[in-house]
């Protein structure tokens, strides 16, 4: 049967592959998404936000917040708060994104006409999940194929066909339109040959120059004259707002009362594996035993590896007999007691190929196809021929069939076709049967024997108990109940000598609060709560949190006390760099200015312009600029206020290293080439920095 008779027999299931895969990658790119016929940010009801004007209601950030978190599930990811929050900050940044671009589009008159879609999906360059699923035996799209396929699904009445109209083709349009921005922006900018020959030849500089370096650490920080005040903050501040900008949050102090298993409940929790020992060890049906006694892990048929069985007590297991076990040990959190199933020599790697007749095929003509295969092969037919002509395995029939598997593939496989190409025998032939339909199956290698072992598990979680809880919350809710304000909290911390910690820049949208964990709960009452308010006891992980809040922090320029241990460093060296200046005063050589300040004058004579380093110094831009100044070959400089003191420099020579041959042409090309690759995001991220953007979502998640 040809692949292009698949296809056209298939077209529903094919389409419904397409209509998948598109969707993953619609939804977890960073791209925006268009809805034809509908508007995203629909009316002002459960609204969240708004962006340039516009409101973003909840109901339609949910929706697409959950399609995406679906979308990260399937694809393997563990939804956690932490993930969780990320793909809502990656939704919200969807929708500003779209929001600023659709303006832009609208400006310079960018749309897709019909034509443009027929092109994108049956032209030259379709889409690539559409060339994987309607690509013949010859690596040539089939648009014809497609077509035809994609006008069966416009025909019918399904959520397949609405997801592909009002999701796959919107989203496909409005990446030509994001394309097409690009584009435009990207080309606007230009590299002359003068530019490009003017920075090959300053990369070639090097300099040889002579200095003396007085570092800021001869200056006491103590002194009166060093010392910066809220004043001179503000005043720094002032002049670079940009670099002070802050968005709204809020810190917290907080104790907490451990609900973590106390010694007791360990003491139990191996006295219980320790009474299902005899139990365990007498089994003749380990898989079931483990269920009925709700084991932490599952009993699986496949064996491991001696190299790879890597748990607590790995050579004591090996070195069980059959049927014995070993424990109770601890593994992580939990107590577990090993039984040993089986030993065999087995694999490590395995080279199999097989010809699948899948399950959408009726039963009675798969076992009959499959059959006639088997005997085919048998008479001396072509496996590779017969596998390309009849397999239903796309992912291999292109290749004979054949496939490498690893041991640590084991498990992952149907256990019918594992079992068979790992315990069988090179040059074996099978029929088997699994879930995914008749494989006629051969071993062509087998490499790396060495013991293997199928291990069965009895594994117990060590818990709190029910007293454990209630100790820890009952301590909890005694603390905030007696102490509702910060004086109140502070003396109760200092009389119970509790541990106060903190947590600092709490965002409204978060969900994790950095060193104490995820609850979005709290993070909702910090929002709501005014500063010395404190908290109910909330319970994160293994404790019972107590919190009240410290600080609150406006979306706006930072505080000079919150903006101190970014700047009081910077201003401290500026008043020491000026204090040494002073002393330097009118000193007209390196040697005077060193023998006065009771150090050595240094050199360095591998000093590139292109490069911010002072050999044996360390990152120094403004002295290497002054390397290069030719005044400072006819005298020593003026004193240079560094990053780790303040340099006076004479520059013995500049001189200049080969190019190696450099190709003017090909660096301007490159520069040109970088510059615009960077054109498109960064176009993008600056409208969105000007972008009226107002964030209300921590109001209502």
């Amino acid at each position: 049967m040809s692949i292009i008779q698949n296809i056209r027999e298939k077209a529903a299931w094919l389409v419904f592959g397409i209509i998948a895969l598109s969707l993953v990658g619609f939804l977890l790119m960073d791209a925006f998404v268009g809805k034809s016929g509908h508007g995203l940010f629909s009316g002002n009801r459960d609204k969240i936000g708004s962006i340039n004007g516009e409101d973003l209601d909840y109901k339609t950030y949910q929706t697409r917040v959950n399609q995406t978190e679906e979308q990260y599930k399937q694809s393997g990811y563990p939804m956690n708060e932490m993930m969780r929050q990320t793909v809502q900050e990656q939704v919200w940044n969807q929708f500003v994104e779209e929001n600023v671009l659709k303006e832009q589009y609208r400006k310079l008159g960018l749309a897709v006409t019909p034509k443009e879609l027929d092109d994108i999906l049956f032209g030259a360059n379709p889409p690539q999940d559409l060339r994987q699923q309607f690509t013949t035996k010859d690596g040539i799209y089939d648009a014809n194929a497609a077509r035809a396929a994609i006008a069966n699904l416009r025909k019918q009445n399904s959520p397949m066909a609405e997801n592909f109209g009002n999701v796959y083709l919107p989203f496909l349009m409005d990446n030509r339109l994001r394309e097409k921005y690009i584009s435009l922006v990207s080309n606007t900018y230009y590299v002359p040959r003068w530019m490009a020959e003017k920075q090959n030849a300053d990369n070639t500089e090097i300099a040889a120059v002579n200095f003396v370096a007085i570092p800021y650490a001869t200056v006491s920080d103590s002194i009166a004259e060093v010392k910066v005040t809220d004043g001179d903050i503000q005043q720094y501040m002032d002049k670079n707002k940009d670099q002070f900008k802050q968005d709204a949050s809020r810190s917290i102090s907080y104790v907490s009362f451990s609900a973590a298993p106390s010694a007791a409940d360990t003491a139990a929790t191996k006295a219980a594996v320790e009474n299902l020992h005899s139990e365990f060890s007498a089994t003749n049906d380990p898989a079931a035993f483990l269920v009925r006694n709700s084991s932490e892990v599952k009993f699986t048929k496949g064996y491991v590896l001696k190299s790879k069985l890597q748990v607590p007590n790995a050579d004591t297991i090996r070195n069980l007999p059959e049927g014995g076990t070993f424990g109770p040990y601890l593994d992580g959190g939990n107590f577990v007691i090993a039984k040993m199933i089986s030993k065999r020599n087995m694999p490590d790697s395995v080279k199999a190929r097989h010809i699948l007749i899948n399950p959408q095929t009726p039963d009675s003509i798969a076992k009959v196809r499959i059959d006639s295969i088997e005997q085919a092969i048998r008479g001396g037919a072509d496996f590779a021929a017969l596998a390309l002509k009849y397999s239903d395995d796309q992912g291999s029939k292109e290749k004979g069939g054949e496939y490498d598997w690893s041991s640590l593939q084991f498990s992952n496989l149907a256990p019918e076709y594992a079992e068979m190409i790992f315990y069988g025998n090179v040059g074996d032939k099978k029929i088997v049967k699994t879930d995914f339909g008749y494989h006629y199956i051969e071993i062509l290698s087998q490499k790396n024997f060495e013991p293997a072992y199928q291990v069965a598990y009895l594994s117990r979680a060590i818990n709190p108990s029910v007293e454990t809880e209630n100790t820890a919350s009952g301590a909890a809710n005694q603390f905030a109940g007696e102490n509702r304000n910060a004086k109140a909290f502070d003396e109760a911390v200092s009389k119970l000598k509790l541990n106060k910690l903190q947590a600092a820049d709490i965002k409204p949208n978060d969900i994790n609060i950095t060193g104490l964990g995820a609850n979005r709960q709290l993070v909702r009452w910090i929002n709501e709560a005014k500063v010395g308010d404190v908290s109910e006891p909330f319970s994160i992980d293994d404790k019972y949190v107590v919190a009240m809040v410290t600080e609150i922090n406006k979306e706006g320029v930072m505080s000079a006390s919150k903006a101190r241990p970014q700047v009081e460093f910077l201003l401290r060296n500026e008043k020491k760099a000026a204090m040494i200046t002073k002393k330097i005063g009118n000193a007209t050589t390196l040697d005077a200015i060193a023998t006065a300040n009771q150090t050595a004058v240094q050199r360095a004579d591998t000093i590139r312009f292109a490069a911010p380093f002072v050999p044996g110094v360390g990152q120094e831009q403004k002295v290497v600029g002054a390397s290069f100044d030719k005044a400072n070959s006819a005298k020593i400089s003026a004193p240079i206020a560094g990053n780790m003191g303040v340099f006076v420099i004479k520059t013995d020579n500049v001189s200049a290293l080969p190019d190696g041959g450099v190709n003017i042409e090909d660096q301007r090309k490159a520069m040109m080439l970088q510059v615009r690759q960077m054109a498109g995001y960064r176009s993008v991220e600056a409208l969105k920095k000007n972008a009226d953007v107002k964030d209300e979502r921590g109001k209502l998640l």
